[in-house]
């Protein structure tokens, strides 16, 4: 069931004659190429130009330390200047604004005052730094908490017990991070800018007949839908341009070998992607999604599954099916991790008590925007059309599960359902039936994987079941962690 999926080489060079080497499409075509950005798609939507911002503050007495923990042996001045330095080269990498007090706050009135300010600046976040545990420390940490805006608190070792902590532990609105490491004070920002881009985010649903706006009531999230029908129509009228056939020859020399498609398929999957990236930049859209299978399942237009693989690579998200809630998940792991994730149907394996995930369209970035592609090879849809990338995922590797329901007709926060495991296998499509990326997983201490809720969860390597649910915590949602 496991077994090298990979083509031969010599299976490479005997596909059919329609299928040759990428050289005498566009000559060699190296993988760094698609590093260059060559044919590369850009988000164009609100959330691409939106810049995030976070009211900051430090909180500390005006006295000396004295007696009192953090005590004399901690510089509080040196440490104000260390994180504050550290803070400022925070917002710069990640792109975001810091409104930083200049002074800290050295009172309970100051912190009244500088939270009733910040809700009327209506900031992305609010960043409380604590260098002291005395008098009005953590009463400022609360008020900060309790003003209805994403808070993340900082708190160095010296200026917490787990007495202060504990009536924020379980607070929606606030993550807490209790230690020196100052990199957990980047993961809240970080977390605070991907709420802020999910909020201002635009997808573009190719869907139905109607051309109308609306919108993820409980996550803010733009939805412009654009009739299906537009898409075959201008993917009927668009020519093969030395674009496509550089991109298309670039899938061909860097795959490991083809099993089914010819040349001509790879060349309608790239015209695809380069159809899809056209509305995105007119729609102005941060991501995209489409009806895929009503829309051109009895057409001979090719399925977008190479069109969405290489978006997930450059960074878009991109979902199968017209999914609001897989797409948005999408959105969510590229703001979050940098790394795109694998839109999948869910099928139980009873032998091995595995969770398996299976499409036809996954990105070869898996290890991050900024890492090289995977191996892949090149096979059909499992409808026996078109063509698509089937990546090889690194076996024993940590991996996540994840999916967010938006919940928009119950009234209910959004749900996110989360479970973390290892890759342990990739099954072979064929012999076996159903999608062609077919991916095993074994999820700690799930057994019975009969009853696995959800549908169209994503895949992704790295484990993030903790940072998962601090997200939920800091932004309200309703974790389902299984």
């Amino acid at each position: 069931m496991t077994s090298d999926l990979r083509p031969s080489r010599r299976t490479f060079l005997k596909v059919s004659s329609g299928t040759v080497l990428a050289s005498t499409l566009a000559g060699s075509v190296e993988s760094e190429d698609l590093d260059l950005g060559a044919g590369k798609t850009i988000p164009r939507g609100p959330a691409s130009k939106y810049v995030p911002t976070v009211c900051a503050t430090f909180v500390r007495r005006q006295e000396e330390y004295g007696i009192a923990w953090p005590g004399a042996i901690y510089d509080g001045e040196a440490a104000f200047r260390k994180y504050r330095q550290q803070l400022e080269e925070a917002g710069r990498q990640l792109g975001m604004r810091i409104h930083l007090r200049p002074i800290p706050i050295y009172s309970e009135h100051e912190a009244s005052e500088w939270v009733a300010q910040s809700q009327k600046e209506n900031p992305d976040g609010l960043l409380v730094l604590l260098l002291d545990r005395q008098k009005h420390s953590w009463p400022s940490a609360y008020k900060a908490a309790q003003s209805g805006i994403p808070t993340v608190v900082f708190a160095p070792v010296g200026t917490a017990f787990t007495t202060n902590t504990e009536p924020l532990a379980g607070k929606n609105g606030v993550f807490i991070a209790s230690t020196d490491d100052f990199s957990q004070v980047i993961w809240g920002l970080k977390m605070l800018k991907a709420g802020a881009r999910l909020r201002e985010t635009r997808l573009v649903v190719l869907r139905g007949t109607d051309r109308k706006d609306t919108e993820v009531r409980t996550l803010g999230t733009k939805l412009r839908y654009v009739p299906a029908q537009e898409f075959l129509d201008e993917y009927n009228r668009t020519a093969v341009t030395d674009e496509i056939r550089r991109l298309a020859a670039y899938y061909l020399q860097n795959a490991t070998g083809v099993a089914g498609p010819s040349e001509q398929d790879v060349i309608n999957g790239v015209k695809s992607y380069v159809v899809a990236r056209n509305f995105l930049e007119r729609e102005e859209g941060d991501g995209i999604t489409m009806d895929c299978l009503g829309a051109l399942g009895h057409t001979q237009v090719s399925l977008p599954c190479i069109a969405w693989s290489r978006m997930l690579d450059d960074g878009v998200p991109a979902g199968c099916e017209a999914d609001i809630g897989a797409t948005v998940t999408h959105a969510l792991v590229q703001y979050l991790f940098d790394r795109p994730g694998f839109q999948q149907d869910p099928v139980p394996e009873t032998t091995r008590e595995c969770l398996i995930g299976a499409h036809c369209t996954c990105a070869t970035r898996l290890n991050g925007f900024g890492q090289p592609p995977v191996p892949y090879f090149l096979s059909y849809h499992h409808g026996k059309r078109d063509a698509v990338p089937v990546p090889t995922w690194p076996l024993n590797q940590r991996m996540t599960v994840v999916r967010m329901n938006p919940s928009e007709h119950d009234g209910l926060p959004p749900e996110l359902i989360v479970s973390s495991g290892s890759v342990v296998g990739q099954v072979a499509v064929p012999p076996s039936g159903g999608c062609v990326v077919s991916v095993m997983t074994k999820l700690d201490n799930v057994s019975n994987l009969l009853d696995y809720p959800g549908f169209h969860h994503l895949f992704l390597l790295g484990d993030y079941k903790k940072e998962l649910r601090e997200y939920c915590q800091l932004f309200g949602l309703r974790p389902r962690v299984v």
